[in-house]
Parts: C-alpha cells; structure tokens; sequence
C-alpha cells in the first residue's frame, strides 16, 4: 500500500469528509450560497441534521463578510434549502439574549420540487394548460348540477 492509498483508506474510516448532493450544481446558486450551504453541511450533526455555527464562523470559514452570510443563509431558507430557528441564551445576570441561529438543513427533493415548479409557471404553455383544465373542470361541474337537478 502507498501513502496516498493509506492516506485516504485513514481519511474515509475516520469521518473527516461530509458529502454534498450533486443536485446543489442545478439549483442556479452563486458561489457564495454553495459554500455557506457547503459550510453548514459540514457542520450538521449527520443525525438530526442540524448544526448552529455564528454568522462570523460561517464568515470566517468561506472567506465572507458577516452581512453577505446573513444575505446567503436568507436565499437558502428562501430556496428550501435550510430553515433557521432563532435561539437564546441566559446571561450570567439572568437575562434572555439571542443566541446563534439553528439551521435545519432540508432534503435536497425541498429545494428541487421549489425550482421544479418554478420553471412550470414560467413555461407559456403553462397558464395554457391551466386554462384548459379549468375550462374542463367548470364543463364537468355544469354537468353534474345537470345531472343533479334531474335527480
């Protein structure tokens, strides 16, 4: 066995690599968004899926600032991708303070359904359609209350 064999047979059994859908590359996300997305998958607890790094941590990991973090993890939970949780912490005095965010992070199928559907819509022959089975829908309503009032 050579050391790059041994290397990676020592670096698979020891957990220190976390896996990233393929799916993330067909989402249309920035640069910026994959990597905090990567960041917070390699943060996850691989159980309850869910981790609760700082916007500074986050920051400091993919070589951003605190405000373009904050910008990232918003886009996220607004693809589906992550779901955050507010958290608090109690001072020494006894108050209530916000602590770090918690984040979900989401089955990928969430986000690929979202972008699914959003494409329909935008396809002309969408509201076509839509039309068209609205304009079948109210036929067969006609003909039941028909059929209805014979009865």
């Amino acid at each position: 066995m050579n050391k790059a064999q041994y290397h990676n047979q020592l670096f698979f059994r020891t957990g220190q690599y976390f896996l990233l859908p393929n799916e993330i590359f067909s989402l249309g996300l920035s640069a910026g968004e994959i990597a905090v997305y990567a960041y917070l998958m390699r943060c996850e607890n691989r159980k309850t899926h869910r981790c609760w790094p700082s916007f500074n941590t986050i920051g400091k990991a993919v070589g951003k600032s605190r405000a373009s973090v904050m910008k990232y993890v918003h886009t996220l939970e607004d693809k589906e991708l992550i779901k955050t949780m507010p958290t608090s912490v109690l001072s020494r005095d006894g108050k209530s303070r916000n602590g770090t965010l918690l984040y979900q992070i989401l089955p990928i199928s969430f986000a690929m359904w979202r972008q699914y559907q959003e494409q329909l819509q935008r396809t002309p022959a969408y509201g076509t359609i839509k039309e068209q089975i609205s304009q079948q829908h109210a036929a067969q309503d006609k003909i039941r209350k028909k059929t209805a009032a014979r009865l």
